[in-house]
């Protein structure tokens, strides 16, 4: 069912009993369904599955339950985040995952994070309600992924692209070289699917950069930087593992061709990364971090810095908390995840956008948390 209509205009998704977590289960708002970080828990909130195959299952007919309370399908989901505890389990949670979304698949990334409660898989998904215009975005001359996934999927005038990884897709091939060369090839990708939906790079909203290796940040960012000379969209870059250990890179990026605009948050300019992107009635907010003197060793209270900066970005955007939508949280110390709900509660108190939250690593060697938010506008 869905919950009463909030004064921003999202839609809060309730699905069985509301169990006592900082998050909904998905929010409707803006035309699209934001599904909650989804683990495969019982009535209790107990994870069940032996494997990750059986995690899997139980973690889509979780979503299922959710979008079809949205108004939604499997079928019009149009990107999907599945967070792995072991980059060993891709094959099985894919031989899962394909008998779920079995054509026109969402676009899909897909990293190796600590998970919470033992978790061993965790999917996020954003959709469409049914019947609403879902495009497959699929640049000529390359082969459908071996996997399954689209390279690109288009709603209305959002395109989600999947994670890119440094191979060249014509072929497969593994593209060789460091963090940067890699950067550089999953970039020209990139420009291939936007180019095939009618945008470019100029287009770019949002993107998560996933490395790692830490210490490969400044080779990554000397790759990027120059594809977006000019306000260069929303970014979090964090540490996690990749499905195979020749990667050094994988991005993930959104694009919009609504009308777009840089918002600045009054600190010194970063030439990788604009705070926020306004696109039409969206905004996308980057990962922040909130290191202070005061705040360094202490993950509640960089928490509340961190909060403190994003509410900054959403008010120079003429935005409030009440338009946040969904979230994605970093925690390098998962320990540190009751610490964080306690400073969020603090700032959202009820009506919680959909969120995720997974163990990842930092470029920030004090950073104790990270939070990227994307927020919509009636």
């Amino acid at each position: 069912e869905l919950g009463a209509m909030q004064p921003a205009g999202k839609e809060i998704v309730h699905v069985g009993p509301a169990l006592p977590l900082p998050f909904s289960p998905a929010v409707k708002a803006g035309g699209l369904i934001y599904v909650s970080g989804t683990l495969s828990t019982d009535a209790q909130g107990q994870v069940v599955g032996a494997d990750v195959g059986a995690q899997t299952r139980g973690v889509v007919d979780r979503i299922r339950q959710v979008l079809d309370a949205a108004g939604s399908s499997l079928a019009d989901v149009v990107s999907v985040q599945v967070y792995l505890k072991r980059a060993e389990d891709f094959g099985a949670m894919n031989d899962a995952y394909r008998t779920y979304f079995t054509a026109d698949q969402p676009a899909r990334t897909t990293v190796v994070c600590d998970l919470l409660f033992g978790a061993l898989v965790e999917v996020s998904a954003i959709a469409v309600p049914k019947g609403a215009p879902r495009q497959i975005v699929h640049p000529e001359g390359w082969p459908k992924p071996a996997n399954p996934y689209n390279y690109g999927v288009k709603a209305g005038d959002t395109l989600f692209l999947s994670g890119l990884v440094p191979r060249d897709p014509r072929t497969n091939a593994l593209i060789e070289g460091d963090t940067g060369a890699q950067t550089a090839a999953v970039l020209d990708n990139a420009a291939q699917i936007l180019k095939a939906a009618g945008m470019g790079l100029e287009h770019v909203v949002s993107s998560r950069v996933f490395i790692p290796d830490g210490k490969t940040f400044d080779q990554m960012n000397a790759a990027y930087r120059p594809r977006f000379p000019k306000e260069p969209p929303a970014r979090a870059t964090v540490v996690a593992g990749l499905t195979s250990p020749d990667f050094g890179v994988e991005v993930t990026l959104t694009a919009s061709t609504a009308a777009r605009r840089a918002i600045s948050d009054g600190r010194p300019p970063n030439p990788n990364l604009s705070p926020a992107i306004s696109a039409g009635q969206r905004l996308y907010l980057s990962g922040m971090l909130g290191i202070t003197d005061e705040t360094r060793t202490d993950a509640r209270a960089q928490t509340r810095e961190t909060l403190a900066r994003l509410g900054k970005a959403l008010e120079a955007a003429g935005y409030s908390w009440d338009h946040v939508v969904d979230g994605v949280v970093y925690l390098p110390k998962l320990s540190d995840y009751a610490a964080m709900n306690e400073a969020y509660r603090g700032i959202f108190r009820e009506a919680f956008p959909a969120r995720a939250t997974v163990g990842a690593g930092l470029v920030a060697p004090d950073g104790l948390v990270e939070i990227m938010f994307t927020a919509v506008k009636p």
